[in-house]
């Protein structure tokens, strides 16, 4: 899409403007007709800084004002994440929140669906191939000799192996790809790389086919969709193709150099969760 610039913003500048004319034609769509437009986002990495450990992820000090503020103003909000959902509602503090009693949170890429108005999450059944790779994934992970800090995560529907820690993370990373990749296919599962994180999960759950049907479902005039890892790129995809349908769409990427293929594809780039609440933010003061 050529070259993107990183736009830096604060609650008193102005929007800054898509470097794309897609992104531009969508953002103006936005504008004119708020009430018809969804804005979607990722959890890790756009609305939360990365850390160390995922347990301790948490919002921007400034996200939930920011959503509490644009939210009314458009169609919906959507969280779109990995997380299972009542985790990342837990650890994102949407319960409860003046502002965003219409917030929808699609968890496990879009498997899990929690809804502020009932304050409940809906799920079909695991897939049974998650047990069975849970199962096998100690053995796995000492025959491929993992570096001493890789650790598994637990998701519920998922299981995610970390290799941050490590003394060299990305050596661990490639090293685990291709033992997790067949440990995934024996038990019908795919392995979704992240940044310095290897899940194994269901295969036709992604955050493009989530957000589609969530376009579809409340009947979006305008979509921007924010992320920043490789798992946002199905949502990109997503969005790519609802633009050829005739929804506009606004692809923002949530800075990161670990993670260039976002920032190549977007319409704007923004400076990590703090650019992200200032996008919000001032987008939010341009509507009425």
């Amino acid at each position: 899409m050529g070259t993107h610039e990183t736009h830096s913003t604060d609650s008193h500048s102005s929007l800054p403007t898509p470097t794309t004319p897609r992104g531009r034609e969508a953002l103006a769509a936005i504008l004119a007709a708020p009430r018809t437009a969804l804005v979607a986002l990722d959890f890790d990495g756009t609305l939360a800084p990365i850390v160390e450990n995922p347990e301790d992820a948490r919002p921007h000090p400034d996200a939930l004002p920011a959503l509490a503020e644009l939210a009314p103003k458009v169609a919906s909000v959507a969280v779109v994440t990995g997380r299972p959902a009542a985790v990342a509602v837990s650890n994102g503090g949407f319960a409860g929140v003046p502002g965003l009693e219409r917030l929808t949170v699609l968890g496990h890429y879009g498997a899990e669906r929690w809804d502020a108005r009932t304050g409940t999450v809906s799920a079909p059944a695991p897939h049974p191939g998650v047990a069975a790779v849970r199962a096998e994934l100690p053995a796995v992970l000492e025959a491929a000799g993992a570096w001493r800090g890789t650790w598994v995560e637990e998701k519920g529907r998922a299981v995610a192996v970390h290799t941050r820690r490590a003394e060299d993370p990305q050596a661990a990373f490639e090293a685990l790809r291709r033992p997790l990749a067949d440990l995934a296919a024996r038990h019908g599962l795919i392995v979704e790389p992240g940044r310095m994180v290897l899940e194994l999960r269901p295969p036709g759950v992604d955050k493009g086919v989530a957000l589609t049907e969530y376009v579809r479902e409340i009947g979006a005039g305008a979509v921007l969709y924010a992320g920043d890892d490789l798992g946002d790129l199905p949502a990109f995809a997503a969005v790519d193709k609802l633009r050829s349908d005739g929804v506009p769409g606004l692809l923002v990427a949530s800075g990161s150099s670990e993670v260039t293929e976002l920032s190549e594809r977007a319409d704007l780039v923004v400076e990590g969760p703090a650019g992200v609440v200032d996008l919000l933010r001032s987008l939010a003061a341009r509507l009425r």
